[in-house]
């Protein structure tokens, strides 16, 4: 870990992951889907449906990366995600279902805690959102954050999906500073390890417990919250 001081001293901007991060993906899309599921007669468990729903995304996004064949829209992967999942577990649907389930995402709202710890944050930094999700989702999104932040800065920009070393460079060019000028701020480790292994600082928000793991681009700080965050980076 490097001292806190030097931190402080050398940083500019935060760049922040949303989904997860900021708002609440995980609690927020099981609200929606709860009510769905038990209406199609599904009585399984909505947060692991959730959970489900998620990890396919993220496998369809890293595959839609690698493949190195053109971007395709966060919207569209999160679409094929929900009809998959949904067919796994033998739920009717149509198109119509899936496109409102994956609307949801666009007005999910911060965790609780988030807004005043931006707040506080402000006061030294520059503060960005750096979203895998698609600009016009990101606008959408912007009146439900609660936070105004000097801008959102989509994937798309650099045509590919974090954790690619290209999201986070095409962010600094974009904000006009050097890499180790920025800390991005994640609650997922894969996209610490993108930042790190594009020469940005990290910041792991470890909200649910979980051990880092084994990498040699370890995150700068690890604190549980992003109030824990703002007692170390600000006043």
């Amino acid at each position: 870990m490097i001292e806190i001081h030097l931190l402080r001293s050398e940083i500019k901007v935060l760049t922040f992951d949303l989904y997860g991060t900021i708002v609440d993906m995980q609690g927020g899309l099981t609200e929606v889907v709860e009510p769905f599921l038990r209406a199609r007669g599904w009585s399984g468990d909505a947060g692991r449906f959730v959970t489900w729903w998620r990890r396919t995304h993220f496998e369809h996004s890293m595959i839609d990366s690698l493949c190195q064949r053109g971007h395709t829209p966060y919207r569209t992967i999160g679409q094929r995600a929900v009809s998959y999942t949904l067919t796994r577990a033998g739920i009717a649907h149509d198109h119509a279902d899936v496109e409102r389930l994956v609307g949801a995402i666009e007005r999910l709202r911060p965790f609780p805690e988030v807004p005043a710890a931006l707040q506080r944050l402000a006061r030294h930094y520059r503060l960005v959102v750096l979203s895998n999700g698609d600009r016009d989702m990101l606008d959408t999104a912007r009146p439900h954050v609660d936070f105004p932040f000097e801008r959102y800065i989509s994937v798309q920009e650099a045509g590919c999906f974090k954790p690619h070393r290209r999201t986070y460079e095409r962010a600094c060019e974009i904000l006009q500073v050097a890499p180790l000028e920025a800390m991005h701020v994640a609650n997922h480790a894969f996209d610490c390890v993108g930042a790190k292994a594009a020469g940005l600082r990290a910041a792991f928000i470890d909200r649910r417990r979980r051990p880092f793991g084994e990498t040699q681009h370890e995150p700068d700080v690890v604190v549980e919250s992003l109030p824990a965050l703002a007692d170390l980076l600000a006043d």
